[in-house]
């Protein structure tokens, strides 16, 4: 497992939707997880520290966790299928380890408001990691996630598949990434 931060949530300018960016630590490594309005939403209002008048979703989901005694150790994306991300929320309940399962954005949400680590399964991110390299002939950006000696021939079939992602990624600004 390696552990990440939160870089930044974006808006496509293709299609409007949310993409929270997270970074992996120590690493120019980041893995973009599209995610709904809503949680892009309660990820924000909670990084920004804005005050609301009534507990939204994640924090009522807090304060039970709270109430009950127990405790989230961490949050962890475990797995990508069919261009589906997945996580799991890890409780520390009375010195027992419950796993949840859920998905990203709302791990991402209750971590945010507890001070929750962030992890991510190395499979993931070899798998959807990007990194970002500036290439001196070209303003183009490439994205390969493991050293070029490391990699197979890509199947037709799984290029197919993460062809979503290609096209979001490239269609997103990044200009100012890890300008902060």
């Amino acid at each position: 497992m390696r552990e990440l931060s939160i870089e930044s949530i974006r808006l496509s300018l293709m299609n409007y939707q949310r993409v929270v960016i997270l970074r992996e630590k120590d690493s120019d490594r980041y893995l973009p997880i599209w995610i709904g309005p809503a949680e892009a939403d309660a990820i924000a209002v909670r990084l920004q520290d804005v005050a609301v008048a009534r507990p939204l979703t994640h924090d009522l989901l807090r304060n039970m966790i709270e109430q009950l005694g127990a405790r989230v150790a961490y949050i962890v994306v475990n797995d990508l299928e069919n261009d589906t991300f997945y996580a799991r929320i890890v409780l520390d309940v009375n010195g027992r380890t419950l796993e949840v399962d859920s998905r990203p954005s709302d791990a991402i949400a209750l971590a945010v408001r507890v001070d929750a680590p962030i992890f991510a399964e190395e499979s993931v991110l070899d798998r959807a990691g990007v990194i970002l390299e500036e290439n001196d002939e070209s303003e183009e950006r490439s994205a390969p996630s493991r050293p070029l000696e490391e990699t197979k021939p890509a199947d037709p079939e799984e290029l197919e598949k993460l062809g979503v992602f290609k096209e979001f990624i490239e269609g997103l600004d990044l200009d100012d990434l890890g300008k902060r």
